[in-house]
This record gives structure tokens, C-alpha cells and sequence, in this order.
């Protein structure tokens, strides 16, 4: 893993890109939890995501290694591939990502736009990941994958931003999705020998890293239906699983119903559009109201790509999903 220097540097080179997205401690919200809550803003980069940072230091460190690199191929629900396409135009490298069929329609055309080939294959993501693998195998394009030291090391530089400019904390809320930002964050609080629990969120309908996180081993599911995609995992990658289960306090699980009210509680109290996975971190906090009362805590609000017929379909709703 990288050391502090490493991450500066890092940190540094994501910044002429994307500048630092800014953690508020939004009233409404803290009066809605009992607590002192900050927001780390991820849904305020030129992506909508966290992922971006990311994207453009794997890019930048592959390219340093294969500067005659004839393309890439990656999978993705959205915004793992709106990182890439974003740092593969401003490189001129050739993209193709490969999503499951039915995915965002909003995030393939965000793709699109910046000029990376969108395909439909497959029910989910680890089978569009799989055949991903097998067509950069095929063509000798690189394969991005979805996990990754650089990739981890890019999306931890919004941990180094929360850490540095917020008051201490007790905890911190993240989503997991294939686990590179609840990776980075434990990375970076250990780093700044911090004392700040981490608990890691998922979908109670794809919780295959918490049920791999409770018995110690890889666990795999046979579905991942939810409609927050950003967690939208059935395959846990090993490498993440080492990392979280030494760093996280826990792994939540909220439902579909919960990450909704926490999206209604983000637009009402903070006026802010969150994802799904986005929306998740705040889901799980409010679930734990009661453990909170009284502390300082954050949540990831790592993402803003939501379909907008998802995101009226859910504020219509606004007065059943009210506290």
C-alpha cells in the first residue's frame, strides 16, 4: 500500500483535474440525527463521483508504463467507467466499457460523451466483468479492473481532504461497491494515526462483502438486486476483503426503502442529489441513530448519477418515506 508522500503526490496530480470537493456540516441533518453530522461531498466532481480521482491516476501511471498503449477495456455500473472515459479522452486512448444490459441510461450517455464505446452484455456487473476480461484478452487492449493499488491510491486522496479539513471523528460512514473507497479511507486514517472507527455499507440485497467480512472468507451471491448500482456486487475482490476486515469496524446493511428516505433526507435537508450507493453511508447512520447521539460523525456521499426517472419516482414519493 502507499505511504503519505505517495498519496500527496497523488493528490497532487488528481488536483489539476478535479479540485478538493468541499465536507459541510449541514444543521437539518444533525438536527435529523441527534449528532454533529459532516458530509463529504464526492458528488461535486466533474464525474458526479468519487471515482473520478481514481480513474485519472490509474490512466496516468498505466501510460507512464505503456506509453504506446493501443486501448483499454474496463466493466462498470457507471461511474468506475465515467472516470476512465473522462482520463482516457484527455489521453487519447481508445475506451471500451462494458455495462450490464439495462444500466443507467444517464451514465452511458455520460460515457458516450466522452467518447468511450459503450456495450450492453450480461444481467450484472460481474458478468459484464468477466466478458470484459475475455474481449481485452482477445484484442490485447489492457484490461482496467476494478480494483486496483492506483485506483485505490487516487480515491483515497478524498479521505486526505475529509481527515485534514474536518473536526476529529468518531466514525465514518462509507459505501462499498468493489471497495476501493472504503479501502482508501482505512489507508489514510491509519496513515494519520487517527482514531476513527469506519463502517462500511452495503445493500442488504448485495451484501456479499459483509457476509464475507463476518465468516472470514470469500462469500459470493447469486444476485445483487438493488437499485443503488454502485454496490450492485455479488464477487468480492480478496484484496479489498484483507483490507477492510483489519480497518472496518463493521459492514451495515440498509435496504432499498432506507438508501430512498436517506436520498428524500439529503434533498430535503442539504439540497443535494445523491445516487443510491451515495445515499447509502447516510442510510446506515441513520439506522444507528441511537449508537450516535451526541458524537461527530461524516458520511461519503460518493455519488450524484441517478437517473432522473429514478429520482422523481422517489421524491414523488417524499411523504410516505418522511420521518
Amino acid at each position: 500500500m502507499f505511504d503519505l508522500t505517495a498519496l500527496r503526490q497523488a493528490a497532487e496530480l488528481i488536483g489539476r483535474h478535479v479540485p478538493p470537493t468541499p465536507q459541510y456540516n449541514w444543521p437539518l441533518l444533525s438536527q435529523r440525527l441527534g449528532c454533529e453530522v459532516w458530509v463529504k461531498h464526492e458528488n461535486h466532481t466533474p464525474a458526479g463521483a468519487f471515482k473520478v480521482r481514481g480513474g485519472l491516476l490509474y490512466v496516468h501511471e498505466l501510460l507512464g508504463r505503456e506509453p504506446r498503449l493501443p486501448g483499454m477495456i474496463s466493466a462498470t455500473r457507471g461511474n468506475h467507467g465515467i472516470s476512465l472515459a473522462m482520463a482516457a479522452r484527455q489521453t487519447g486512448v481508445p475506451l471500451k466499457v462494458l455495462v450490464p444490459q439495462g444500466n443507467s441510461a444517464e451514465k452511458n450517455a455520460a460515457m458516450r460523451a466522452c467518447d468511450a464505446e459503450v456495450i450492453e452484455h450480461g444481467e450484472d456487473f460481474d458478468t459484464a466483468r468477466q466478458q470484459a476480461a475475455e474481449l481485452a484478452r482477445q484484442s490485447g487492449w489492457h484490461f482496467v479492473p476494478a480494483l486496483h493499488p492506483d485506483l485505490i491510491r487516487g480515491v483515497a486522496t478524498y479521505a486526505l481532504e475529509l481527515f485534514e479539513a474536518a473536526p476529529p471523528l468518531r466514525r465514518v460512514y462509507v459505501p462499498i461497491g468493489m471497495g476501493s473507497g472504503i479501502c482508501g479511507l482505512i489507508r489514510v486514517r491509519d496513515l494519520l494515526g487517527l482514531d476513527c472507527e469506519i463502517v462500511g455499507v452495503v445493500s442488504s440485497a448485495a451484501d456479499a462483502y459483509a457476509q464475507s467480512f463476518e465468516q472470514g472468507r470469500i462469500v459470493c451471491t447469486e444476485t445483487a438486486d438493488t437499485f443503488a448500482d454502485g454496490m450492485a456486487c455479488r464477487m468480492p475482490a480478496a484484496e479489498a476483503l484483507e483490507i477492510i476486515a483489519k480497518g472496518a469496524a463493521r459492514i451495515a446493511r440498509v435496504d432499498d426503502g432506507e438508501i430512498r428516505r436517506a436520498i428524500v433526507a439529503l434533498h430535503e435537508d442539504t439540497h443535494n442529489t445523491a445516487e443510491g450507493a451515495g445515499a447509502a453511508a447516510l442510510a446506515a447512520a441513520i439506522q444507528e441513530r441511537a449508537l450516535n447521539t451526541g458524537e461527530r460523525i461524516a458520511v461519503v456521499l460518493s455519488g450524484a448519477n441517478i437517473d432522473r426517472r429514478v429520482l422523481t419516482e422517489i421524491l414523488a414519493d417524499h411523504v410516505r418515506y418522511s420521518d
